[in-house]
């Protein structure tokens, strides 16, 4: 039973997951600040009282779970101004049957199993598949956009813009280095990035699209084979993250929900 682990033991047992529900609360608000509010919060709720985690599940679906719960009861508290494309994301959002983004991102980003999704989010499993099935085609119908792809690997930048086409998108073009980045979001603006953080030159995917973002304000996904490495909680950190190597289900999950979001907390400086 968790309830009989050191509390030192447990301690280290919720940190080596948050990184993940960090990822996961970000993607799920399209915003660094809101999400790491919920993640906070569910960090505080557990401090007060760990009883939840008294059973044999990981520890990690029982933090997500923590989270679930107050993600569903707080009506969204945490809001912040909202500008004129942010409120329409929003708008969008509420169109979209409930709790199916969530089901969709536990399953896709996350990698959780259908029972797993089934116990974080107190629903039975069938009801999980429907919702996953549902978010899909809903997200994937909802908003279309152009994306600019930073990649220096031609099978996977291949395989991102069949994804990305396949979702009913364009792709604007692929970047192998920093400065084909620069230059092709001067010549032609995207409305979304999706970078790898490690480009042919040695040059970095980061700066690339800080660079790019001095000039336009769009969502960002980054592709990385270490995402803990970028979610600790000691810098500005991206809002949408895929860790390689990536499934096909993960890469459409990420771009739909970034679509809806017309600004989002990514790394910079």
């Amino acid at each position: 039973m968790q309830n009989t682990v050191p509390e030192k033991d447990f301690s280290d047992l919720v940190a080596a997951e948050l990184p993940y529900l960090r990822r996961y609360a970000r993607a799920l608000t399209g915003s660094q600040d809101r999400g790491d509010k919920y993640t906070v919060a569910t960090l505080e709720t557990i401090l007060k009282d760990r009883s939840d985690f008294a059973n044999d599940d990981p520890v990690k679906v029982n933090l997500f779970k923590c989270f679930h719960a107050i993600w569903s009861t707080s009506g969204q508290l945490f809001h912040q101004p909202e500008d004129d494309l942010r409120s329409r994301a929003h708008q969008l959002l509420e169109n979209l049957t409930q709790n199916s983004r969530e089901a969709l991102l536990l399953r896709t980003i996350e990698e959780f199993s259908i029972a797993n999704i089934a116990k974080i989010m107190a629903l039975d499993t069938e009801e999980v598949r429907n919702l996953v099935a549902v978010a899909n085609a809903e997200l994937s119908s909802s908003v279309q956009g152009r994306v600019m792809i930073i990649e220096d690997e031609p099978i996977i930048a291949a395989d991102l813009s069949h994804i990305v086409e396949g979702l009913g998108h364009s792709v604007t073009g692929v970047a192998r280095t920093h400065k084909e980045a620069v230059a092709l979001g001067a010549s032609d603006a995207p409305d979304l990035i999706l970078a790898d953080i490690q480009l042919a030159d040695n040059s970095s995917g980061i700066d690339a699209v800080n660079d790019l973002l001095q000039t336009m304000d769009v969502p960002v996904i980054f592709i990385t084979a270490f995402p803990e490495r970028l979610l600790t909680g000691d810098r500005p950190e991206p809002a949408f993250l895929i860790s390689k190597p990536f499934q096909e289900t993960q890469v459409q999950s990420a771009v739909s929900q970034a679509m809806f979001f017309a600004s989002t907390a990514t790394l910079r400086g």
